[in-house]
């Protein structure tokens, strides 16, 4: 039976997660705080909120509090890092990247872009080859791509960037919470976080940073002094209070669950004829991005919607449009970029949401395919 539309079924996790339990509460004790910056009793507790919060978010990215960077999200942390540590360097981006990577490479003028084999994971003899034309480079690369999964090799990178005195930073913002890596232990000189991506507010994010480059990043935003004059302006702090309140509940049980229930969904969408990119590669645990050949990815989240389901084509962060995606035109799958799908599974997706998905991804596929079939007959010339 297709799913009402009166009982959603929210599987759109790598747009913006379900906001945590925990962040909620946080965010709302520190909405009456006062301004961290101020000296008063009040100034100090909300000083010590921020502190706190940073301490938190740094531990779990294993690095040093003061080298953490509080920005609006990952957008300005990506933007803060091309500025301050990509000045004077040429820049290698993978071909995969998100805009918020992709853009601020090329407003600088001095981009160049890494290909990816076709499951989407970074080539390495072609980034080795690159490095070896383009020494002393900054290499922007997401951990995790937020439309197909698929997971790029950083410590194997990291030891390229080494080799040719290129420096890396890593876009973490949807593997922060979802994949128990290290990208700054394995050589990373940067990371950017997103808050909402891993359950919640939006409107905060962080750049962390390694020690040895620390104090030497030159501000994008300038005034106030805040964030060691780092980053300029007040802190929002009711949204940094609930990014740390998010980061500290996810559990090591999280990641294996949604795995669990993403295979589910992966196994009945191959028995109904769809194709799994990325498959062959390592993928975060929630994600999937699924194709049916000929059927366009417009009609199937529409038909997925009008069942409950929400899904998404592409990244959600390209003005609410469905177009054919980038990130599978650089993995070379032609035609096939106009009819993929992302499913993406939220931490508290529900057990029963493999069934429901596929109950209603089989009727939306069959209603399609039988409404083209019609098509084509009625359009066929008539026989004489």
């Amino acid at each position: 039976m297709v799913l009402p539309a009166t009982d959603p079924l929210y599987l759109d996790a790598n747009a913006s997660e379900t906001l945590r339990p925990a962040a909620r509460a946080a965010i709302l004790a520190a909405l009456d705080a006062a301004n961290p910056a101020s000296i008063h009793r009040l100034g100090r507790a909300a000083r010590h909120i921020l502190e706190k919060s940073r301490e938190t978010i740094a531990l779990h990215c294993h690095a040093r509090p003061q080298d953490l960077v509080f920005t609006s999200g990952a957008t300005e942390a990506n933007a803060l890092a091309i500025h301050a540590l990509g000045a004077n360097r040429p820049l290698l981006i993978g071909a995969t990247e998100h805009d918020a990577i992709r853009a601020p490479a090329q407003a600088a003028g001095r981009a160049v872009t890494v290909p990816v084999t076709r499951s989407g994971v970074i080539d390495l003899a072609a980034l080795e080859r690159l490095l070896a034309a383009h020494q002393g480079a900054l290499v922007c690369l997401m951990e995790a791509n937020n439309e197909t999964g698929v997971i790029h090799p950083i410590p194997a990178i990291a030891t390229l960037c080494a080799a040719h005195q290129a420096i890396l930073h890593v876009d973490a913002a949807q593997s922060a919470g979802r994949l128990r890596t290290d990208p700054l232990g394995a050589g990373a000189a940067s990371l950017a976080l997103s808050s909402h991506k891993l359950g919640g507010p939006k409107g905060a994010g962080a750049l962390v940073l390694a020690p040895a480059i620390a104090d030497r990043l030159t501000p994008l935003i300038i005034g106030g002094g805040q964030e060691r004059g780092r980053r300029g302006g007040t802190p929002d702090l009711p949204a940094i209070a609930g990014f740390a309140a998010a980061i500290a509940v996810i559990g090591p049980e999280e990641a294996p669950r949604l795995q669990r229930l993403r295979d589910q969904i992966d196994d009945g969408a191959r028995a109904l004829g769809a194709e799994i990119i990325g498959q062959d590669a390592p993928r975060l645990p929630n994600t999937t991005c699924l194709a049916v050949r000929s059927l366009p990815a417009q009609t199937q989240v529409i038909a997925l919607d009008l069942a409950g389901i929400a899904v998404s084509a592409g990244s959600a962060c390209s003005s609410g449009k469905v177009a054919r995606s980038p990130v599978l035109d650089a993995m070379g799958l032609d035609a096939l970029a106009d009819c993929a799908i992302r499913v993406s599974l939220p931490w508290n997706c529900p057990d029963d949401a493999p069934m429901r998905f596929l109950d209603a991804y089989q009727n939306s596929i069959t209603r399609a395919l039988h409404k083209a079939d019609r098509s084509h007959i009625a359009s066929a010339e008539p026989v004489v």
